[in-house]
């Protein structure tokens, strides 16, 4: 127990609320602050190699690196489970195309073969809602919304897990996902013009004029010939980002199976 505030060091009177309050001088709530430092302790004893060094690379490593010193053997290989599962899907969605080339000429397809996959499905929920909550914000948002809330969910994910959960694993899972979700808006972006990817409801964009996302938005911008080259950047970026979840999740897992070797051995 503190007999000064410790932020401005004033007098503090155990016997009185001043101790359990705030304190009157700088205002300093001392339940709030002891409750910080306290978390800040847990955190430190959690994750020793993270305290004591201040560089930022160092920080940055042990924020997107960090692992219990202590690793449950079960856990560990459920982990390592997963972790194949994101290997192997994750590369079957690499290496799935949006598009066919024939005779020399670009060939929209009008069912990708990621739209196949139930994630799609999933994702088309967050898709859907996506448009409802953004639609304060006007109709071209409202309409971009949807493909922003399929990429937003599975990166807020990735955040919860990194930042406040500290699972650096399920942040690398999260990623993973991120990465699915974009390459599963890809095609529909190259569908702009073309416009035979099936809609929710039915019918393509061409036979329902206004209801293809991806034309109106590429329509409203002037952009709307530039559908494949954005295709292609987003699909780009969803590839890099899945390679970028197979490293970070190995990685992780590597840390932790050598503090499984070190338990061993002692």
């Amino acid at each position: 127990m503190y007999n000064t505030c410790p932020k401005c060091g004033h007098a503090r009177a155990p016997s009185s609320n001043e101790a359990k309050d705030r304190c009157p001088q700088c205002g300093l709530v001392y339940r709030k602050w002891f409750n910080r430092r306290f978390r800040k302790n847990l955190k430190d004893a959690e994750f020793p190699s993270a305290a004591g060094d201040s560089s930022v690379v160092y920080r940055l490593r042990e924020l997107f690196l960090a692992v219990k010193p202590e690793t449950c053997r079960p856990a560990f290989y459920a982990r390592c489970l997963v972790f194949v599962g994101m290997l192997v899907w994750g590369w079957n969605f690499i290496s799935m195309d949006y598009y066919t080339i024939q005779d020399g000429v670009r060939i929209n397809i009008a069912l990708p073969e990621i739209y196949q996959s139930f994630l799609h499905n999933v994702n088309l929920i967050f898709h859907e809602a996506g448009h409802i909550l953004f639609m304060p914000f006007g109709r071209l948002m409202s309409i971009l919304g949807g493909s922003l809330m399929q990429i937003l969910m599975p990166l807020t994910v990735m955040l919860v897990f990194l930042l406040k959960e500290r699972n650096t694993f399920g942040a690398a899972v999260g990623l993973w996902w991120t990465a699915q979700s974009l390459m599963d808006v890809a095609p529909y972006i190259n569908d702009a013009r073309a416009g035979q990817i099936p809609l929710l409801g039915g019918g393509t964009g061409v036979d329902r004029p206004g209801m293809h996302d991806w034309h109106n938005i590429l329509s409203e911008l002037d952009m709307l010939s530039s559908d494949y080259l954005l295709a292609g950047i987003v699909d780009g970026l969803g590839t890099l980002l899945m390679l970028t979840s197979f490293a970070w999740g190995g990685l992780v897992l590597f840390r932790q199976y050598k503090n499984l070797t070190a338990l061993g051995a002692s």
